[in-house]
């Protein structure tokens, strides 16, 4: 069975039916940067990577942020996950303006609003699937019932219902990339931010994380903004904004996204193999 087939009996409880509100319906954005600037000071040298952006990302929607090395791509993303904070300008989330909070304040938005999935999975190697997904509930303080079934949730939701107790090497890198994502729900946040999530995947793996952006943005109405350096990846998503010498060069809608499930289908099927742990 392709695996974003699996989707069809996953336990929906996790993200609320409300969450499908799009721009269509609210012409309030989620986020909003306005007139950002970042300079970095290196010795007596001034860093400008970022030139006054401006940018909204409304509810629902799925951005492909592109742009070669130095562009200020990666400087937006480190901004819009409250990683960073701009030199100028305002960051309004949720028509919050993070732009000067504390750095208690901005670990605390990080916490509550924004689940992050990397290009390296960042999984604790010698715990397991659902333990590593109940990690960002304990930062908040949730209660040991609730993490267990909101991560038994999460895994359920992109696939992985059946592989709960597998540590990260008994598992493909396709399998602890969907660990990550599903790690990047629990706290149900305002937006995913996926830095290069297929990075470091196969062809056909990198399909298949996609198909799991795809179905949470497309049937959970998930808001998702992703970083990448490949075209095709970006052409899963329905806009991408072109970053270029700290400016934005280009921002487009996609108009026939690539269809990761359909693409999936037409493959030859895989079996997904077990991967047994090492002997020291």
């Amino acid at each position: 069975m392709a695996m974003v087939e699996k989707f069809a009996g996953a336990d929906e409880t996790l993200v609320s039916s409300a969450s499908h509100e799009t721009h269509a319906a609210s012409d309030r954005p989620l986020i909003s940067l306005s007139h950002i600037h970042k300079v970095y000071q290196m010795g007596d040298v001034e860093i400008h990577a970022l030139h006054g952006i401006s940018l909204d990302i409304h509810r629902g929607e799925f951005v492909a942020i592109m742009g070669a090395s130095g562009s200020g791509k990666s400087t937006t993303m480190n901004i819009l996950g409250c990683l960073d904070r701009p030199t100028r300008g305002h960051y309004y989330l949720e028509d919050q303006d993070v732009s000067t909070l504390s750095k208690d304040e901005l670990a605390d938005i990080r916490n509550r609003k924004i689940g992050f999935v990397f290009q390296g999975f960042n999984l604790l190697s010698r715990t397991s699937a659902l333990e590593n997904v109940e990690l960002p509930m304990l930062y908040l303080g949730v209660k040991t019932a609730e993490r267990l079934q909101r991560a038994r949730e999460a895994l359920e939701l992109v696939g992985l219902g059946d592989r709960v107790d597998n540590m990260p090497n008994q598992l493909s890198g396709g399998q602890q990339q969907r660990v990550a994502i599903a790690r990047a729900l629990v706290n149900r946040p305002t937006i995913i931010l996926a830095d290069e999530p297929t990075g470091n995947l196969d062809s056909r793996t990198s399909v298949e994380v996609m198909g799991v952006l795809q179905y949470l943005n497309q049937e959970h109405g998930i808001t998702i903004a992703l970083v990448t350096h490949e075209p095709d990846i970006a052409q899963y998503t329905r806009r991408v904004v072109q970053f270029k010498d700290g400016r934005i060069r280009r921002d487009e809608i996609v108009e026939n996204p690539r269809n990761a499930s359909e693409e999936l289908a037409r493959m030859p099927p895989v079996v997904e193999e077990d991967f047994e742990e090492d002997e020291d």
